[in-house]
Protein backbone atom coordinates (compact mmCIF):
# COMPACT_ATOMS: atom_id res chain seq x y z
CA UNK A 1 0.00 0.00 0.00
CA UNK A 2 2.23 2.32 0.98
CA UNK A 3 4.78 2.15 -2.17
CA UNK A 4 1.31 2.22 -4.59
CA UNK A 5 0.11 5.43 -2.85
CA UNK A 6 3.98 7.05 -3.66
CA UNK A 7 3.05 6.17 -6.86
CA UNK A 8 -0.21 8.05 -7.20
CA UNK A 9 -2.06 4.83 -7.06
CA UNK A 10 -6.20 6.19 -6.25
CA UNK A 11 -8.66 4.25 -4.14
CA UNK A 12 -12.39 4.78 -3.97
CA UNK A 13 -15.86 3.60 -2.34
CA UNK A 14 -18.06 1.31 -4.12
CA UNK A 15 -19.73 4.79 -4.79
CA UNK A 16 -17.44 6.61 -6.66
CA UNK A 17 -15.92 8.80 -3.75
CA UNK A 18 -11.97 8.50 -3.50
CA UNK A 19 -10.79 7.96 0.08
CA UNK A 20 -7.63 6.33 1.53
CA UNK A 21 -7.12 2.91 1.31
CA UNK A 22 -6.40 2.37 4.81
CA UNK A 23 -9.85 4.28 6.03
CA UNK A 24 -11.51 2.44 3.55
CA UNK A 25 -10.66 -1.23 4.80
CA UNK A 26 -11.35 0.52 8.62
CA UNK A 27 -14.91 1.21 7.25
CA UNK A 28 -15.35 -2.29 6.21
CA UNK A 29 -14.81 -3.97 9.06
CA UNK A 30 -10.72 -4.71 9.29
CA UNK A 31 -9.60 -4.27 12.14
CA UNK A 32 -5.84 -5.26 12.27
CA UNK A 33 -2.81 -4.38 9.29
CA UNK A 34 0.17 -6.83 8.76
CA UNK A 35 3.17 -4.92 7.05
CA UNK A 36 5.90 -7.34 5.69
CA UNK A 37 9.62 -6.10 6.28
CA UNK A 38 12.42 -7.03 4.46
CA UNK A 39 16.20 -6.50 5.34
CA UNK A 40 18.13 -3.83 2.40
CA UNK A 41 15.31 -4.79 -0.44
CA UNK A 42 16.12 -3.47 -3.76
CA UNK A 43 13.74 -0.03 -4.23
CA UNK A 44 13.24 0.24 -0.46
CA UNK A 45 9.90 -0.75 0.18
CA UNK A 46 9.79 -2.24 2.50
CA UNK A 47 12.69 -1.80 4.88
CA UNK A 48 12.99 -0.59 8.30
CA UNK A 49 12.24 2.70 7.36
CA UNK A 50 9.41 2.60 5.89
CA UNK A 51 7.61 0.62 7.79
CA UNK A 52 8.52 2.92 10.86
CA UNK A 53 6.91 5.67 8.50
CA UNK A 54 3.72 3.89 7.61
CA UNK A 55 3.08 2.01 11.07
CA UNK A 56 2.43 4.89 13.31
CA UNK A 57 -0.87 5.64 10.60
CA UNK A 58 -2.29 2.60 11.33
CA UNK A 59 -1.99 2.85 15.26
CA UNK A 60 -3.57 6.78 14.69
CA UNK A 61 -6.40 4.53 13.01
CA UNK A 62 -7.24 2.33 16.06
CA UNK A 63 -6.14 -0.60 14.13
CA UNK A 64 -3.93 -3.26 15.47
CA UNK A 65 -0.23 -4.16 13.85
CA UNK A 66 1.27 -7.27 12.22
CA UNK A 67 5.00 -7.13 11.76
CA UNK A 68 5.57 -9.90 8.95
CA UNK A 69 9.71 -10.70 8.95
CA UNK A 70 10.54 -11.92 5.87
CA UNK A 71 14.50 -12.28 6.74
CA UNK A 72 15.70 -11.57 2.93
CA UNK A 73 15.88 -8.81 0.59
CA UNK A 74 13.26 -10.12 -1.33
CA UNK A 75 9.68 -12.37 -1.12
CA UNK A 76 10.15 -15.23 0.99
CA UNK A 77 7.41 -17.93 0.39
CA UNK A 78 7.80 -21.97 0.42
CA UNK A 79 9.85 -21.54 -2.68
CA UNK A 80 12.14 -19.12 -1.55
CA UNK A 81 13.87 -18.33 1.52
CA UNK A 82 17.09 -16.52 0.60
CA UNK A 83 19.62 -14.81 2.95
CA UNK A 84 19.60 -11.02 2.71
CA UNK A 85 22.72 -10.06 0.98
CA UNK A 86 24.75 -9.27 3.76
CA UNK A 87 24.08 -12.41 5.88
CA UNK A 88 25.31 -14.50 2.49
CA UNK A 89 29.05 -15.36 3.93
CA UNK A 90 27.99 -15.18 8.12
CA UNK A 91 28.50 -18.18 9.35
CA UNK A 92 25.39 -19.93 11.63
CA UNK A 93 26.42 -17.97 15.11
CA UNK A 94 26.26 -15.10 13.26
CA UNK A 95 23.14 -15.67 11.24
CA UNK A 96 21.74 -16.11 14.96
CA UNK A 97 22.81 -12.91 16.30
CA UNK A 98 21.37 -11.01 12.55
CA UNK A 99 17.86 -12.64 13.79
CA UNK A 100 17.86 -10.99 16.95
CA UNK A 101 19.30 -8.17 15.90
CA UNK A 102 17.46 -7.27 12.67
CA UNK A 103 14.29 -7.94 14.70
CA UNK A 104 14.52 -6.28 17.80
CA UNK A 105 15.94 -3.19 15.92
CA UNK A 106 12.89 -3.41 14.18
CA UNK A 107 10.43 -3.63 16.96
CA UNK A 108 12.42 -1.70 19.36
CA UNK A 109 11.82 0.94 16.58
CA UNK A 110 8.57 1.02 16.00
CA UNK A 111 7.96 0.95 19.55
CA UNK A 112 10.15 4.32 19.98
CA UNK A 113 7.75 5.59 17.15
CA UNK A 114 4.41 4.91 19.29
CA UNK A 115 3.63 1.95 16.92
CA UNK A 116 4.87 -1.29 18.81
CA UNK A 117 3.53 -4.21 17.21
CA UNK A 118 0.60 -6.36 18.44
CA UNK A 119 1.67 -9.42 16.84
CA UNK A 120 4.95 -10.33 15.02
CA UNK A 121 5.83 -12.75 12.42
CA UNK A 122 9.07 -15.12 12.80
CA UNK A 123 9.48 -15.46 9.09
CA UNK A 124 7.26 -15.61 6.34
CA UNK A 125 5.86 -19.24 5.00
CA UNK A 126 8.58 -21.19 6.73
CA UNK A 127 7.34 -24.27 6.03
CA UNK A 128 10.90 -25.39 4.38
CA UNK A 129 12.81 -23.66 6.77
CA UNK A 130 14.60 -19.82 6.30
CA UNK A 131 17.89 -18.55 6.21
CA UNK A 132 18.14 -21.50 3.36
CA UNK A 133 19.99 -24.20 4.00
CA UNK A 134 21.17 -23.27 6.98
CA UNK A 135 17.53 -23.23 8.86
CA UNK A 136 16.39 -25.85 6.09
CA UNK A 137 14.00 -28.27 8.39
CA UNK A 138 16.24 -30.82 7.40
CA UNK A 139 17.86 -29.61 10.59
CA UNK A 140 15.48 -28.46 12.66
CA UNK A 141 18.35 -28.12 15.35
CA UNK A 142 19.13 -24.99 13.30
CA UNK A 143 16.10 -23.65 12.37
CA UNK A 144 14.68 -24.04 16.07
CA UNK A 145 17.90 -21.90 17.19
CA UNK A 146 16.95 -19.13 14.39
CA UNK A 147 13.18 -19.21 15.83
CA UNK A 148 14.37 -18.78 18.93
CA UNK A 149 16.21 -15.79 18.49
CA UNK A 150 13.47 -14.17 16.72
CA UNK A 151 11.35 -15.07 19.27
CA UNK A 152 13.49 -13.78 22.40
CA UNK A 153 14.32 -10.51 20.31
CA UNK A 154 10.05 -9.86 20.36
CA UNK A 155 9.61 -10.59 24.27
CA UNK A 156 13.20 -8.92 24.97
CA UNK A 157 11.65 -5.21 23.21
CA UNK A 158 8.04 -6.10 24.73
CA UNK A 159 6.82 -9.45 26.49
CA UNK A 160 3.60 -8.27 25.26
CA UNK A 161 4.05 -8.69 21.58
CA UNK A 162 2.59 -12.53 20.17
CA UNK A 163 4.38 -14.06 18.29
CA UNK A 164 3.56 -16.07 15.32
CA UNK A 165 4.66 -18.77 13.26
CA UNK A 166 3.78 -19.38 10.27
CA UNK A 167 3.53 -21.86 7.81
CA UNK A 168 1.42 -22.29 3.83
CA UNK A 169 -0.45 -25.71 5.09
CA UNK A 170 -3.60 -24.16 5.87
CA UNK A 171 -5.87 -27.27 4.48
CA UNK A 172 -3.07 -30.23 5.04
CA UNK A 173 -3.46 -31.30 9.08
CA UNK A 174 -0.54 -34.06 8.62
CA UNK A 175 1.98 -31.53 7.47
CA UNK A 176 0.94 -28.63 9.96
CA UNK A 177 1.11 -31.07 12.17
CA UNK A 178 4.48 -32.82 11.71
CA UNK A 179 5.93 -29.15 10.95
CA UNK A 180 4.40 -27.81 14.50
CA UNK A 181 4.89 -31.04 16.62
CA UNK A 182 8.91 -30.30 15.57
CA UNK A 183 8.78 -26.66 16.67
CA UNK A 184 7.76 -28.23 20.39
CA UNK A 185 9.99 -30.50 20.78
CA UNK A 186 12.73 -28.91 19.95
CA UNK A 187 11.64 -26.23 22.56
CA UNK A 188 10.45 -23.62 20.22
CA UNK A 189 7.95 -21.30 22.42
CA UNK A 190 5.21 -18.88 20.41
CA UNK A 191 1.89 -17.44 21.05
CA UNK A 192 -0.01 -18.07 17.71
CA UNK A 193 -0.26 -20.04 14.44
CA UNK A 194 -0.29 -18.28 11.84
CA UNK A 195 -1.48 -20.52 8.06
CA UNK A 196 -1.67 -19.73 4.46
CA UNK A 197 -5.00 -20.20 2.81
CA UNK A 198 -6.06 -20.50 -1.09
CA UNK A 199 -8.57 -22.15 -2.19
CA UNK A 200 -6.87 -23.01 -5.28
CA UNK A 201 -3.52 -23.96 -4.04
CA UNK A 202 -4.54 -25.66 -0.58
CA UNK A 203 -7.61 -28.07 -1.07
CA UNK A 204 -10.95 -27.60 -0.24
CA UNK A 205 -12.50 -25.48 2.15
CA UNK A 206 -13.68 -28.10 4.56
CA UNK A 207 -9.66 -29.14 5.11
CA UNK A 208 -8.65 -26.11 6.39
CA UNK A 209 -11.65 -26.38 8.85
CA UNK A 210 -10.50 -29.46 9.82
CA UNK A 211 -7.00 -28.26 10.35
CA UNK A 212 -7.46 -25.01 12.49
CA UNK A 213 -10.07 -26.96 14.75
CA UNK A 214 -7.39 -29.58 15.51
CA UNK A 215 -4.32 -27.36 15.87
CA UNK A 216 -5.88 -25.09 17.82
CA UNK A 217 -6.89 -27.87 20.38
CA UNK A 218 -3.89 -29.87 19.70
CA UNK A 219 -1.22 -26.75 20.74
CA UNK A 220 -4.08 -24.92 22.62
CA UNK A 221 -3.03 -21.45 20.99
CA UNK A 222 -4.81 -19.30 18.63
CA UNK A 223 -4.78 -19.97 15.17
CA UNK A 224 -5.29 -17.21 12.01
CA UNK A 225 -5.54 -17.55 8.29
CA UNK A 226 -2.95 -14.91 7.69
CA UNK A 227 -3.30 -15.24 4.27
CA UNK A 228 -5.93 -15.66 1.81
CA UNK A 229 -7.32 -14.13 -1.32
CA UNK A 230 -8.75 -14.83 -4.99
CA UNK A 231 -9.86 -13.82 -8.24
CA UNK A 232 -12.40 -11.52 -9.62
CA UNK A 233 -11.43 -11.64 -12.61
CA UNK A 234 -9.27 -13.62 -14.81
CA UNK A 235 -8.33 -10.37 -17.39
CA UNK A 236 -5.25 -8.73 -17.13
CA UNK A 237 -4.78 -5.35 -16.10
CA UNK A 238 -0.99 -4.74 -16.56
CA UNK A 239 1.89 -6.36 -18.90
CA UNK A 240 2.37 -8.74 -16.40
CA UNK A 241 0.51 -12.60 -16.08
CA UNK A 242 -1.16 -13.01 -13.17
CA UNK A 243 -0.89 -15.97 -10.89
CA UNK A 244 -4.06 -17.04 -10.70
CA UNK A 245 -4.89 -16.57 -14.74
CA UNK A 246 -6.99 -19.69 -16.25
CA UNK A 247 -10.18 -21.09 -15.44
CA UNK A 248 -8.58 -24.45 -14.73
CA UNK A 249 -7.07 -22.87 -11.78
CA UNK A 250 -9.79 -22.05 -9.93
CA UNK A 251 -11.84 -23.87 -6.78
CA UNK A 252 -14.68 -25.39 -7.81
CA UNK A 253 -17.71 -23.16 -6.83
CA UNK A 254 -16.64 -20.50 -7.27
CA UNK A 255 -15.83 -18.49 -10.84
CA UNK A 256 -13.60 -15.73 -11.08
CA UNK A 257 -15.85 -12.59 -10.85
CA UNK A 258 -17.08 -10.01 -8.16
CA UNK A 259 -19.19 -12.15 -6.62
CA UNK A 260 -16.86 -15.30 -6.56
CA UNK A 261 -14.58 -13.37 -5.25
CA UNK A 262 -16.76 -12.26 -2.06
CA UNK A 263 -18.41 -15.49 -2.06
CA UNK A 264 -14.77 -17.44 -1.61
CA UNK A 265 -13.78 -15.30 0.77
CA UNK A 266 -17.45 -15.45 2.87
CA UNK A 267 -16.72 -19.36 3.06
CA UNK A 268 -13.33 -18.75 4.13
CA UNK A 269 -14.33 -16.53 6.99
CA UNK A 270 -17.34 -19.03 7.72
CA UNK A 271 -15.54 -22.07 7.85
CA UNK A 272 -12.35 -20.59 9.95
CA UNK A 273 -14.98 -18.99 12.54
CA UNK A 274 -16.52 -22.16 13.14
CA UNK A 275 -13.38 -24.28 13.39
CA UNK A 276 -12.19 -21.64 15.87
CA UNK A 277 -10.06 -19.15 14.25
CA UNK A 278 -8.60 -15.97 16.01
CA UNK A 279 -9.11 -14.30 12.44
CA UNK A 280 -8.42 -14.06 8.91
CA UNK A 281 -6.34 -11.69 7.05
CA UNK A 282 -6.35 -11.10 3.00
CA UNK A 283 -3.61 -10.38 1.36
CA UNK A 284 -3.12 -8.24 -0.63
CA UNK A 285 -6.05 -6.04 -0.65
CA UNK A 286 -4.45 -2.73 -2.16
CA UNK A 287 -1.98 -4.04 -4.92
CA UNK A 288 -3.45 -2.91 -7.51
CA UNK A 289 -1.63 -2.80 -10.94
CA UNK A 290 0.21 1.44 -10.18
CA UNK A 291 2.32 1.69 -12.87
CA UNK A 292 6.05 0.48 -11.32
CA UNK A 293 4.81 -1.45 -8.43
CA UNK A 294 5.37 -4.40 -9.75
CA UNK A 295 6.74 -8.27 -8.15
CA UNK A 296 10.26 -7.81 -9.14
CA UNK A 297 11.67 -5.18 -6.39
CA UNK A 298 15.14 -4.47 -8.72
CA UNK A 299 13.29 -4.32 -11.87
CA UNK A 300 11.00 -0.85 -11.86
CA UNK A 301 9.44 -2.07 -15.56
CA UNK A 302 7.96 -5.56 -13.66
CA UNK A 303 4.13 -5.25 -13.21
CA UNK A 304 1.67 -6.69 -10.58
CA UNK A 305 0.95 -10.80 -10.45
CA UNK A 306 -1.37 -10.17 -8.01
CA UNK A 307 -4.13 -7.15 -9.13
CA UNK A 308 -7.20 -9.37 -10.01
CA UNK A 309 -7.19 -10.94 -6.53
CA UNK A 310 -7.01 -7.56 -4.80
CA UNK A 311 -10.25 -5.98 -3.33
CA UNK A 312 -10.62 -2.85 -5.32
CA UNK A 313 -11.45 -3.66 -9.20
CA UNK A 314 -9.57 -2.32 -12.00
CA UNK A 315 -11.16 1.31 -11.45
CA UNK A 316 -9.90 0.70 -7.95
CA UNK A 317 -13.40 0.72 -6.48
CA UNK A 318 -13.89 -1.30 -3.55
CA UNK A 319 -15.41 -4.69 -4.88
CA UNK A 320 -18.15 -6.95 -2.98
CA UNK A 321 -15.62 -9.01 -0.94
CA UNK A 322 -14.49 -6.45 1.25
CA UNK A 323 -18.10 -6.34 2.78
CA UNK A 324 -17.20 -10.13 4.07
CA UNK A 325 -15.08 -8.21 6.67
CA UNK A 326 -18.08 -7.67 8.60
CA UNK A 327 -19.62 -10.84 8.73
Amino acid sequence: MQRALALGAKYYYESGNPGDPLQILKDHGVNYIRLRVWVDPANGYNNEAKIVKFAPMVKAMGMKLLIDFHYSDTWADPEHQGKPAAWVDHNFSQLQMDVFNHTYGVCNALKSAGAAPDMVQIGNEITPGMLLPDGSTRDWTNLAALLKQGCNAVKSCDSTIQVMLHIDKGGDNPASRAWFDNARSHGVSWDVIGLSYYSYWHGPIADMKTNVADLKSRYGKPVIIVETAYPFTLAENDHEKNVIHSPDQLSPDFPATPAGQANNFRAVLKAAGSAGATGVFYWEPTWTAVEGNGWDLANPDSGDQWENQALFDYEAKALPAMSAFKL
